[in-house]
């Protein structure tokens, strides 16, 4: 089994903390290989940035992406970069409180999470990226909710409570649109 997750985005998103959680989640704590790339951009914030994430139950010999499974978007300039990436029957998980995808593409299947309005409602907004890691786990049955949630916790140490909500918020909100 070899799984590969592209997250993309703005600097200052929490797309790279993203990739490291769901490479913590992987190999800690669910005994598999993983490994990591990112490309940002010299921004501190603002300009585009993306991470890689190749999960396999085998040794990876080749730590980059050939055909994404899933990717999470988390503004439109990502979507329109990376979806041509994926695989048939793919997927797309996007924050929909900031956008919503025009024009799809026929063989993925799509989830619009509204992430920034759920992390704006549980009082948090900076936890969007641990929404949307809720979100994935929502579709993607190999990336428990146990898992992410012993990863954000290992991440966060003091503020674990909530962003455990905000993860099973994005899990909810993915089997609420699916």
């Amino acid at each position: 089994m070899r799984l590969e997750v592209r997250i993309g985005g703005f600097g200052g998103q929490g797309v790279i903390t993203m990739g490291h959680i769901l490479g913590t989640a992987a190999s800690l704590h669910l005994g598999l290989n993983a490994v990591m790339t990112e490309s940002y951009g010299p921004e501190a914030r603002g300009g585009a940035c993306k991470t890689d994430i190749v999960v396999s139950d085998a040794p990876i010999n080749y730590p980059k992406t050939t055909r994404l499974d899933y990717l999470i978007s988390m503004n439109p300039d990502a979507y329109n970069s990376y979806a041509r990436d994926l695989r048939e029957g793919g997927t797309v998980i996007y924050d929909s409180s900031l956008f919503e995808i025009e024009e799809r593409v026929a063989g993925l299947r799509y989830f619009g999470v509204e992430a920034t309005k759920t992390a704006q409602g549980l009082g948090a907004p900076q936890t969007v990226n641990v929404v949307m890691l809720g979100a994935l786990s929502g579709v993607a049955p190999l990336f428990t909710l146990a898992a992410l949630g012993a990863a954000v916790t290992e991440r966060f140490p003091r503020a674990a409570q909530m962003n455990l909500k905000a993860l099973e918020a994005g899990e909810k909100a993915a089997n609420s649109t699916g």
